[in-house]
């Protein structure tokens, strides 16, 4: 089979099946990606996590769009991003357009299901790891220390701050740790990366004006969240504060709106990120224009 195809049908698949949040994507990425497939190997995971989240937006996706990258090149990046976030989008658009009255009871017994057996996915890919990533005492240190800052104090600062502090202890104390095994070149030329960052900054600084030029039309919207996922740390769960600030004091959506798009996107599989199409669409103006 074409690698590409391959790689969009599995994270088609992955996209249809994801339920849980981010963490308990990571999980079913583990399990489909290291242990089934073997494109890559625990070590060579275990970084692209890290990798990914010491950047803003939302890490699953991030993961997920990096190995289809490395599996087949850009095709493969493209289409394994679409795998796992259109099934999730479509069905969060549908529910804007449609408004049905799903929420209730039932969806709320849904949910709860859905998070108990993301709970022992997390679980199980974690007892899976365990001995691979942490194979002797310093690690294994780190890795406690880490779950015990997380546990005591939380929040996305804390976050940033294990991840930070976790590298510090990394080079001081696993200095004589065996390299990671099968290392491939990135398929990715440095003049390709240095156009893609420059883009991603000139966004960053036109967008706002734009926004400001036509406030409430779809600029302004699309400037919402595309500084929701460049400038925030911590996933889905941290920016839904700032869309909520951004959208509902501005009158482009209720707050009811707001938890009800919420509670949808916690019952349907994939990335969490993907509420904003819901927002996108019940926030747009009818007939609006950019």
């Amino acid at each position: 089979m074409n690698r590409a195809l391959e790689t969009f049908l599995t994270s088609l698949r992955l996209g249809l099946t994801s339920f849980g949040g981010p963490i308990a994507h990571l999980g079913y990425f583990e399990r489909a990606y290291v242990r089934e497939k073997a494109w890559l190997t625990h070590e060579e995971y275990s970084q692209t996590v890290a990798l990914c989240q010491l950047l803003p937006g939302p890490a699953s996706s991030q993961v997920n769009f990096l190995i289809g990258l490395r599996r087949a090149g850009w095709a493969g990046g493209l289409l394994s991003w679409a795998g796992f976030t259109l099934p999730s989008a479509l069905a969060l658009y549908a529910f804007a357009v449609l408004a049905p009255a799903t929420h209730g009871p039932l969806l709320g017994a849904a949910l709860h299901g859905l998070k108990l057996v993301a709970v022992a996915i997390v679980a199980h890919a974690v007892w899976g790891m365990a001995p691979k990533l942490c194979p002797d005492r310093a690690r294994t240190g780190i890795a406690l220390g880490a779950l015990s800052a997380l546990l005591l104090f939380g929040g996305a600062f804390m976050q940033i701050a294990v991840i930070v502090l976790g590298a510090a202890a990394g080079a001081l104390l696993c200095r004589g740790a065996a390299p990671v095994s099968g290392a491939q070149t990135s398929p990715i030329r440095p003049g390709t990366a240095w156009t893609a960052g420059t883009l991603a900054l000139l966004l960053l600084a036109l967008l706002p004006l734009l926004a400001a030029a036509k406030p409430g039309g779809l600029t302004a919207i699309a400037d919402v969240f595309y500084r929701a996922g460049a400038l925030v740390f911590g996933g889905g769960h941290v920016v839904l504060p700032l869309l909520r600030d951004a959208l509902v004091p501005a009158g482009l959506l209720t707050d009811d709106a707001f938890l009800a798009g919420y509670g949808v996107a916690q019952a349907v599989p994939g990335p969490l990120f993907t509420l904003s199409a819901y927002l996108g669409a019940a926030a747009a103006p009818q007939g609006a224009a950019p």
